[in-house]
């Protein structure tokens, strides 16, 4: 039943950002252009199906506002962190072959699958200590996650729920010690499936926490997003697959970031 899946996507994103008033930086914009690639094996494990995720991305982008009522401007090129991810499932979609799969499949009209994951932010981006803005985080994120999905028919649910724990990051501007709040995220997709790799998803979520604390004072900038989505999934052939997604989230906090993306991905797997 192994299974490998690579991808290459392409996506822009703008943003309106909100920072904290301290740092005298006004109508702050943002805008990124990010080509990343991913590569997803699955297997069998523990007579379970499993996958391993490696993620990585290369991000372009611009920043501009007002310091201290002056326009100013920056640009970052350079490579994200890197994440990796490892998923079991617990409950449902046994390890079958193609074959063996193809039958399971044509005979089960409901199913519910259970799963768990773990994944894992390493701190391998750019990252410069004596700038505020970075496309690296410079500091481990592990996010424990679980899920369900439910199909009946055509439609498939699916919930997911993790929470982030940070490590701290002891290099944040200029020697500073950044610590963070654990961050709790949940997150819903509802997809129709028109054809076998055809289909189109209504994704919503939201995050809660995350407060930072710098050098022991805390800074009471708790995050709290709504976000949403919609996607659609082609098939090119029998190997090779397209897909297109709009994002958006809005910040709910007094500080935080709103944001458009639009992006583009061709998969390949065999």
């Amino acid at each position: 039943m192994e299974t490998n899946f690579a991808g290459m996507a392409y996506a822009y994103t703008t943003a309106d950002i909100v920072l904290d008033p301290v740092l005298l930086i006004e109508n702050a914009k943002m805008k990124m252009n990010t080509l990343g690639g991913r590569y997803i094996r699955t297997f069998e494990l523990f007579n379970r199906s499993a996958r391993v995720d490696l993620t990585q991305a290369y991000h372009s982008g611009d920043w501009e506002g007002l310091l201290d009522g002056t326009p100013a401007s920056i640009t970052r090129d350079g490579f994200s962190d890197t994440f990796v991810r490892v998923a079991l499932i617990l409950y449902g979609a046994p390890p079958l072959r193609d074959k063996e799969f193809g039958g399971y499949r044509s005979q089960i009209k409901r199913e519910t699958i259970v799963g768990v994951g773990l994944a894992i932010r390493l701190p391998t981006g750019e990252y410069m200590e004596d700038k505020l803005i970075n496309l690296g985080a410079n500091r481990f994120a592990f996010r424990p996650q679980i899920g369900s999905t439910n199909s009946f028919g055509k439609w498939t649910m699916e919930a997911t729920t993790q929470v982030a724990f940070y490590s701290a990051n002891d290099d944040f501007a200029s020697g500073k010690k950044l610590e963070q709040a654990p961050l709790s995220i949940t997150h819903g997709n509802l997809i129709y499936d028109f054809k076998q790799g055809c289909w189109a998803a209504l994704s919503a979520g939201f995050d809660y926490g995350g407060e930072r604390t710098i050098d022991g004072v805390k800074k009471n900038d708790n995050k709290h997003d709504i976000a949403w989505a919609l996607s659609f999934a082609y098939p090119i052939n029998r190997n090779v697959g397209f897909k297109i997604v709009y994002i958006g989230s809005r910040t709910q906090e007094s500080t935080g970031l709103d944001t458009e993306t639009v992006s583009t991905a061709l998969a390949v797997y065999w």
